[in-house]
């Protein structure tokens, strides 16, 4: 069938009886409803004035209340890295190192891989004190201990998953299903972005793969696709796709631009779909990263003393590179910046997967430079104003690894739901603090603990949103980030 006649079909399809009668009798009743409470809704439809047509769903907006935050770096080490090597200080977990686990850590417990009884695994790492608030950092970490002082930790959270993908996509949609928005897209459907030439949400990855739950851990689920995140990237060009073809020049394309706008404008009149307006705003920043993007994106014209802060490899696809962009983004508005790191499952089935090799190696790519963020964000003033995280999607277990009962060729540690560590610094966090603690063994929470759903809760907040009342209809209800529960953890708030 010829474009022309089919254009002209599917035009009569909505002129008919039929149509109507198939398709529209449900909406009788509301088109009712619809004129009696019209004139309840607001003053400009009381007097009959009309509401100007909003193209920009990406518009600033304000929160609920004066946030302590107006952007967020979230740093996601994917495949969860142990706290216990890190950040968890377990003297007593060292007396029991090599001894069989107690049957009371076993039973009615789930493990992704141990079977039957495995040993106990003192830490690999040599903890000491530092700074003023005297927290205990793993000698796996060189830089880091110097801007401890910074940051709160949180030290007994717990999850309801023990994979990777589910786990990946509770700590950023709040559900372990697909279709939910993820918390950067909730972000800027909550408060838009600052800088209309760049995307309100950006993702970054390194580690040579993309995480376990793909990319749908910054989707934006039943929320209009405009508020999806941007994946970046640090080599070759930002964005796939983002130069003209050949022979299509700058002026070409904005005359091609205001086309589409236009028809899907008059398209938008017609149905009042708020998926049109997401397609013009996203045509339209498209165009306007094609300037602004390369611009942000190239690190090659920072100084010199940057470069040696953060370690950074211009050209390179590095977890330093993006700690810089981040930065960079931040500081022209990008109102949430997410960075994923692959390569942190440490089971211990090969040298690359150990805690004695594997994790050490890991943990020096990202020392340096998530110090540097730090270090950057706070001299140039933006710390203040950023909120800064670093999280995973689980812990590991205080047991050595014994795949299906199996001791593995090197020290490992299986995936853990009840105790695990991540930290906030900067955006109104209080400086200098450690939130939670859980038992002498790292095994389980004791004090002080704080579910995913709580974390979610609380970055919302230092947004200025109350996390209960952010909310989208979707298929007659209305949802949240947090699902049903959370909590702020007010604690961990200056």
């Amino acid at each position: 069938m010829k474009l022309n006649d089919e254009l002209r079909l599917a035009q009569a399809q909505f002129e008919t009886r039929r149509h109507f009668l198939k398709q529209c009798t449900s909406g009788i009743g509301m088109m009712a409803l619809g004129s009696i409470l019209g004139d309840c809704t607001s003053d400009s439809k009381k007097t009959g004035a009309s509401a100007p047509l909003d193209l920009n769903p990406l518009a600033v907006r304000n929160p609920h209340f004066a946030p302590k935050a107006k952007s967020v770096i979230f740093m996601h080490f994917c495949g969860s890295p142990s706290q216990l090597e890190l950040w968890d200080y377990k003297p007593e977990l060292a007396k029991l190192d090599g001894k069989p686990c107690p049957p009371s850590f076993l039973e009615g417990k789930r493990f992704a891989f141990i079977r039957g009884v495995p040993d106990m695994l003192g830490s690999v790492g040599n903890f000491k004190q530092h700074g003023q608030s005297g927290a205990w950092v793993s000698d796996y970490f060189n830089y880091f201990p110097s801007v401890v002082d910074e940051v709160s930790f949180l030290k007994a959270m717990y999850t309801d998953q023990f994979n990777h993908a589910p786990a990946q996509l509770l700590m950023h949609t709040g559900s372990a299903r697909l279709g939910r928005p993820s918390m950067g897209a909730w972000s800027t459907y909550g408060l838009g972005s600052e800088n209309s030439n760049l995307p309100g949400f950006v993702v970054l990855t390194s580690g040579g793969k993309t995480p376990d739950a793909g990319k749908s851990i910054w989707g934006s689920g039943f929320l209009p696709s405009v508020y999806q995140g941007v994946q970046c990237r640090s080599e070759g060009d930002p964005v796939l796709f983002l130069s003209d073809p050949n022979g299509l020049d700058r002026d070409l394309r904005r005359k091609a631009i205001d086309a589409l706008t236009e028809v899907n404008r008059q398209q938008y009149d017609e149905f009042k779909d708020p998926e049109t307006l997401a397609r013009i705003a996203q045509y339209e920043m498209a165009f306007n990263m094609q300037i602004s993007v390369p611009e942000v994106m190239d690190i090659s014209k920072e100084p010199a003393y940057i470069h040696e802060l953060y370690g950074t490899k211009p050209g390179e696809a590095s977890f330093a590179n993006n700690c810089l962009l981040a930065r960079k983004l931040v500081e022209k508005g990008v109102r949430f910046v997410q960075l994923y790191d692959w390569g942190w499952d440490t089971h211990g089935d090969g040298e690359g997967t150990s805690l004695e090799v594997g994790l050490r190696r890991k943990t020096e790519t990202i020392d340096r430079s998530m110090t540097a963020l730090l270090m950057d964000l706070k001299q140039r003033g933006l710390l203040d104003e950023t909120l800064v995280v670093w999280g995973t999607e689980f812990g590991r277990t205080p047991m050595r690894e014994n795949r299906n009962g199996k001791v593995m060729p090197f020290k490992g540690r299986d995936h853990h739901t009840d105790a695990f560590t991540c930290w906030m610094a900067g955006g109104g966090i209080r400086r200098g603090y450690s939130h939670g603690e859980s038992d002498e063994f790292g095994y389980h929470g004791i004090s002080g603990r704080t579910h995913i759903h709580d974390l979610q809760a609380t970055i919302m907040h230092q947004l200025g949103f109350d996390h209960e009342n952010l909310t989208y209809e979707f298929q007659g209800r209305n949802f949240r980030l947090t699902d049903v529960s959370g909590k702020v953890i007010k604690e961990v708030i200056a």
